[in-house]
């Protein structure tokens, strides 16, 4: 799955090459040569990630990381730190200041790309590629195609049709089952955290997948928590339709 990753790196040469081989493999880019570049980029898109250079002209990719970690909007953003310096101290302080990956130059585009996928499974699994099987529906990311398993056989697969929200929803729900998200929390990470809509825009497409699940009498798996939000679970609720 595509996702928007943002780039600070002063070298030229090395981020033009970073950038070039994340858009090869299908991710959107965005580049800056400085802390504050990255700024102002940050405050118009959110990206999905940082591929964070830890020496800046302005100030150290430490610094940059540890704001990042101190601001509400920012603090959830996955940051891998690029860097020459290879003592295990610089490697602790990286990963003490909020880095979920550290990164010593040189590196192949290939190492690149596998620890940008790992740590977007483990920090961020609503944009994985990984084919989700929960409570007899299998949603594949790749394929943007949704299937339920016959009761009768567990060979037999249905497909259920989404529309674009609905299937981004799904995924994010699944993608964090048991949790319990809040209207506020879905419009963030499905529909941007730049677009202005009322928070019962999520009940109205909640209700819509529900409707479409209850095709194939899968609704209850979508459940409401009253006075907090949303969740998806196996698991029987006595306030899950509402």
């Amino acid at each position: 799955m595509a996702v928007t990753i943002l780039v600070v790196e002063d070298e030229l040469a090395i981020q033009e090459l970073i950038a070039l081989n994340l858009k090869k493999a299908g991710h959107i880019v965005l580049c800056a040569g400085d802390a504050a570049h990255a700024k102002l980029l940050i405050n118009n898109v959110l990206p999905d990630l940082v591929l964070l250079d830890w020496m800046l002209p302005d100030i150290t990719g430490i610094e940059f990381a540890r704001g990042l970690r101190r601001e509400a909007r920012t603090k959830t953003i996955p940051i891998i730190i690029l860097t020459a310096r290879t003592q295990e101290s610089d490697k602790i302080d990286g990963l003490e200041a909020g880095a979920d990956d550290y990164i010593t130059k040189p590196f192949s585009p290939r190492e690149l790309l596998a620890r940008i996928k790992a740590v977007l499974r483990r920090r961020l699994p609503e944009m994985s590629d990984e084919i989700i099987e929960i409570g007899g529906l299998k949603l594949d990311p790749t394929t943007h195609r949704v299937h339920v398993y016959s009761e009768d056989d567990s060979t037999k697969l249905t497909e259920i049709i989404l529309g674009p929200t609905e299937f981004r929803l799904l995924h994010f729900l699944m993608a964090y089952k048991e949790r319990v998200h809040t209207r506020a929390q879905l419009l963030d990470r499905i529909w941007g955290d730049h677009v202005f809509i009322e928070d019962r825009t999520v009940d109205v497409h909640i209700r819509r997948l529900r409707k479409i699940l209850e095709t194939v009498a899968k609704e209850s798996l979508v459940q409401t928590v009253r006075g907090t939000g949303y969740r998806f679970s196996v698991e029987r609720s006595e306030e899950s339709i509402g």
